[in-house]
């Protein structure tokens, strides 16, 4: 006869049969600390009301909170008040623009919209006193302007940059007749370039600015006895003319100016007095000279 196993039965481990002496005492004690802690929040939130110096020190910490929080609020308000004021202003000289000019000259702007064909093509600085369609009145689609720190022109060899494709682009897709550039007084940018020291910056605006080192080693070399700012002033000129050397470096535009299908032009604007300097490059003067030195014709002084 076979006799059948007996079944064995786990109990649940919480129940109460199941509790051995070391788990019961475990469980109880937990329920001791949780009561403890009970007593303690109940005691702690007895005590904030009982304690009125910890009641007000909440309520000024509250107060201040408060306070920060409507500060921001005023601040964002006033930034975005003045943003505001700003582009109102500039949505009324916009539409000031479209009403006077675009509208009165719609025809004409209509051709722009498909075709350009500037005449000129200007190199001025990115000074905000300078804006060369301000100063000369150039009208859109008049002039192929670029501006830059110092208004400057790296040689051909230096490679890519945003001067040189915009001079690519306008000599031989525009086939603009003349190149432009423009000087003008207290220029950061020739200040930076003159007061620069030996110890390597690495700087963006001191790696730029060196395109006119030329400029400022014949500054120091034929203008050492003047004082710093005259000096500034000599290479903001002598930096426009190692500009259009550097011009004919490039060439396509050496080869244009040959042919005499390209002018190369300097401009020296002073916005202390309002005056204007202007003269174009003499490339058989020049041509004849030592190859850093050029000839000018057609200088003039407008005041």
């Amino acid at each position: 006869m076979a006799i059948i196993p007996s079944l064995s039965i786990s109990k649940h481990p919480f129940s109460s049969s199941a509790l051995t002496p070391s788990t019961a005492s475990v469980i109880f004690d937990s329920k001791v600390k949780s009561r403890e802690i009970e007593h303690t929040h109940l005691s702690l939130f007895t005590g904030f009301y009982k304690s009125p110096g910890l009641k007000l020190k909440a309520a000024r910490k509250s107060v201040g909170l408060t306070q920060e929080l409507r500060s921001d609020k005023m601040e964002t308000k006033v930034g975005t008040s003045n943003e505001r004021d700003l582009f109102d202003e500039m949505k009324h000289r916009f539409l000031s623009f479209k009403q006077q000019k675009y509208m009165e000259n719609f025809e004409h702007y209509q051709n722009l919209a498909d075709n350009q064909t500037p005449k000129f093509m200007l190199i001025a600085c990115a000074d905000s006193r300078v804006c060369p369609s301000n100063i000369l009145g150039f009208q859109p689609g008049e002039a192929f302007v670029i501006r830059n720190i110092a208004n400057m022109v790296p040689p051909c060899e230096t490679g890519p940059s945003e001067t040189n494709a915009g001079l690519e682009f306008a000599v031989n897709t525009l086939k603009v007749e003349n190149i432009l550039v423009i000087g003008h007084s207290r220029c950061g940018g020739i200040r930076a370039l003159m007061s620069m020291q030996d110890e390597v910056d690495p700087s963006f605006i001191r790696s730029w600015v060196l395109v006119g080192k030329n400029a400022r080693l014949n500054t120091k070399a034929t203008a050492s006895n003047l004082n710093f700012d005259h000096q500034c002033t000599h290479c903001e000129k002598e930096s426009v003319n190692c500009s259009l050397l550097n011009l004919l470096t490039y060439p396509w535009i050496k080869e244009k100016v040959m042919k005499g299908t390209l002018s190369l032009h300097g401009g020296y604007y002073d916005f202390v007095d309002c005056t204007f300097e202007k003269w174009t490059l003499d490339y058989e003067g020049s041509h004849k000279e030592e190859s850093d030195k050029f000839a000018v014709k057609n200088r003039s002084f407008w005041c």
